[in-house]
C-alpha cells in the first residue's frame, strides 16, 4: 500500500556526513547531561512511601495532587487504582519524616477535601528495592541489545548488525539525554518505552536493510550509495503510513492520557521520531561506509564444468 510514489530516487547518502555528525553531536550533548544531571529516578527506583486511599465517589486526580504538592512534597504520582474510587498515591523519601507521619500528613490532607477518604494500605519501598530494579532494568536492556545484535547479524551480516545496534543505541541514549536535560521523571512506564523503542527502530532498519539486500540482487549495475538511496526512497510511503499511524495514537495518550502516561507517550514520541531519523541517516550510513557488498549478500554458486576463463566479463555471475 502506497499513498504516494517517488519516481526519482532522493540522494539521502549525499548528506550522510552531515547528518551523522549533527547526530554525533547531538548524542554527546545527551551523554554529557546524563553523567552532568543524571535522572530523576521515580520511587519505584529511589525508595518512598506508597499509599492506597479508597473514597466513596470517584476521585478527582488533579485537585488531589494539587493539595499534596502544596504539603511540601514533590514528585508525587497520583493514579486511580483498580476503579476510580481507588486512589495509588507514591511519594519519594522525605528527609527528616518517616512513612508513617508522611502518611498520615497526606490522608489528614485528603481527608479535608473530601471526608469519605479512607487509608486501604501504606507501605515503605526501600532503596534496596529500587537497586534491585534499576539493576534488573540494565539486564533487560542489555538482553534487548544482544538479542537484536544476534538477529540481525543471522538475518544480514555482521555489518548491518553493528549498524543496526549503534542506531538502536543512538536512540535510546537520546531519550535519556532529553530526561536528564529536563530532569523528566523516569519511572518504570518510561523504562517499558526505552526497550520498547529499540524494538521499534530495530523493524525500520530491518524493513530498509531487506530493501537493500534485494536491490543487490535486482541492480546489478547500481553501486552501493544508489542501493542504498533507492532502498531508502522506495520504503518512504510505509514510513509515513506506519509512524504516522503510530504517532497519532501516542500523541493522543500524551495529550489526553493524564499525568500517568505522560512521560511514557513523551519517551515514545522522541524514539519514534529519532528511530527513524537514525534508521535512515545513521543505520544505512553506517553500513555504507563499513563497506557492504552485494557479494556480503550473495554467494556465487560453483558449478561443475570446466573452469571459467577469467577475461570472460560474465563469469563469476550469480546463478
Amino acid at each position: 500500500m502506497e499513498f504516494f510514489k517517488i519516481r526519482k530516487d532522493i540522494p539521502f547518502m549525499r548528506h550522510a556526513l552531515v547528518f551523522n555528525a549533527v547526530s554525533f553531536i547531538t548524542f554527546l550533548a545527551a551523554v554529557f547531561f546524563l553523567f552532568s544531571k543524571g535522572l530523576h529516578l521515580s520511587v519505584e527506583f529511589t525508595g518512598g512511601t506508597l499509599m492506597e486511599v479508597s473514597f466513596a465517589q470517584p476521585a478527582a486526580l488533579d485537585p488531589m495532587r494539587e493539595r499534596i504538592a502544596a504539603l511540601g512534597i514533590k514528585d508525587v504520582q497520583v493514579q486511580n487504582f483498580g476503579s476510580s474510587r481507588d486512589v495509588l498515591i507514591r511519594m519519594p523519601a522525605a528527609k527528616g519524616a518517616n512513612s508513617a507521619e508522611l502518611s498520615n500528613k497526606v490522608l489528614g490532607s485528603l481527608k479535608e477535601m473530601d471526608t469519605s477518604a479512607e487509608l486501604r494500605r501504606t507501605e515503605f519501598v526501600g532503596p534496596q528495592v529500587g537497586d534491585e530494579l534499576a539493576i534488573d532494568g540494565l539486564k533487560a536492556l542489555a538482553c534487548v541489545v544482544i538479542g537484536i545484535m544476534i538477529y540481525l547479524a543471522i538475518r544480514f551480516e555482521w555489518k548491518y548488525a553493528v549498524a543496526g545496534i549503534i542506531a538502536n543505541l543512538h536512540d535510546v541514549v537520546i531519550i535519556l539525554g532529553f530526561f536528564a536535560f529536563f530532569q523528566w521523571e523516569f519511572s518504570l512506564p518510561v523504562l517499558a518505552a526505552v526497550l520498547a523503542v529499540l524494538g521499534y527502530s530495530v523493524n525500520e532498519s530491518v524493513v530498509i536493510f531487506d530493501r537493500v539486500r534485494e536491490n543487490f540482487r535486482r541492480f546489478r549495475k547500481m553501486n552501493t550509495v544508489e542501493i542504498i538511496d533507492n532502498a531508502i526512497t522506495s520504503t518512504i510511503s510505509r514510513t509515513i503510513i506506519t509512524h504516522g499511524c503510530t504517532q497519532l495514537m501516542v500523541l493522543s495518550m500524551l495529550l489526553f492520557g493524564g499525568a500517568t502516561l505522560h512521560y511514557f507517550a513523551m519517551a515514545l514520541t522522541i524514539g519514534i521520531l529519532f528511530g527513524i531519523y537514525s534508521s535512515v541517516f545513521v543505520a544505512a550510513a553506517i553500513a555504507m561506509w563499513l563497506g557492504i557488498r552485494r557479494e556480503d549478500l550473495i554467494k556465487a554458486v560453483k558449478k561443475d564444468g570446466p573452469e571459467e576463463d577469467p577475461n570472460d566479463p560474465n563469469a563469476g555471475a550469480v546463478v
